[in-house]
């Protein structure tokens, strides 16, 4: 089961969390985004809410669920917002022919060589840092030069985050027990492909000019495989516009799908 929320009015939004998130991650956006757009907010199984289920340790796993999801809710070609892993799914149900128009930020999926390596040992490490300072993290995300030295490779600007927003993400990292086995699974599997022809809606893929996980020189394999869409760059962003840029992110995504 997908666990999943409704919010907001307008035409339909699907949002997308990434690797070791839930529906939360969107809290920075969701209130603007819900002005204008009726929000969909899923927890991706082994996620939040939603239990773990067989395949959801692997992308193709979450894929073929997430694409049974959109089936079984009346969701086909709903239009979908999805960042970090969730951008990469987003892409993949483009590819599908299963979606509307995709804004992708900043997608997992298009490293090579040793990009691979140094994606599973850099979140390998942060993740096990992490949960040994579990009875900390809250008291941590709270305080900007602590904040700072736990989000340095996800950040551009980690000192001016809400500590609060920071706080439920870290402690959603460490809550979630399939991450080591999906990390592997991201880290070791087939790279994101792109659609045989070009989608029917619009695909915009955001990445943040400063992101040291999903590296920038990524975008361009991207795009190669995506030649239709278009690519923003975030210039004063990590790999989360979403907290370092979210006004620009709303506006992105509301341009984009509109």
């Amino acid at each position: 089961m997908i666990a999943f929320e409704r919010e907001g009015s307008g035409q339909a939004l699907l949002v997308v969390h990434g690797l070791g998130g839930n529906r939360d991650s969107f809290d920075p956006i969701a209130g603007s985004l819900a002005t204008r757009r009726e929000l969909i907010r899923i927890d991706l199984p082994g996620h939040g809410r939603s239990p773990a289920e067989p395949g959801s340790d692997s992308f193709a796993g979450l894929a073929d669920r997430l694409e049974r999801f959109l089936a079984d809710e009346g969701l086909a070609g709903v239009d979908m917002v999805g960042s970090s892993l969730g951008a990469r799914l987003v892409l993949e149900m483009a590819r599908r022919g299963k979606s509307g128009h995709v804004v992708a930020l900043d997608p997992g999926g298009f490293w090579e060589g040793w990009e691979r390596t140094f994606f599973a040992s850099t979140i390998g490490a942060s993740i096990r840092l992490l949960r040994l300072l579990r009875p900390a993290l809250r008291r941590l995300a709270l305080n900007p030069v602590s904040r700072s030295l736990l989000l340095a490779q996800l950040s551009a600007r980690p000192w001016a985050l809400d500590g609060e927003t920071i706080a439920k993400e870290l402690e959603s990292y460490v809550a979630t027990p399939g991450f080591d086995a999906l990390t592997a699974d991201l880290a070791s599997g087939p790279s994101q492909r792109g659609p045989a022809a070009a989608s029917s809606g619009r695909i915009v893929i955001g990445w943040g000019r400063h992101d040291r996980l999903c590296l920038s020189r990524q975008a361009k394999r991207a795009i190669a495989q995506f030649p239709s869409a278009t690519l923003h760059w975030f210039e004063h962003s990590g790999h989360f516009p979403i907290w370092d840029e979210p006004q620009e992110t709303v506006d992105l995504i509301l341009a984009s799908t509109g």
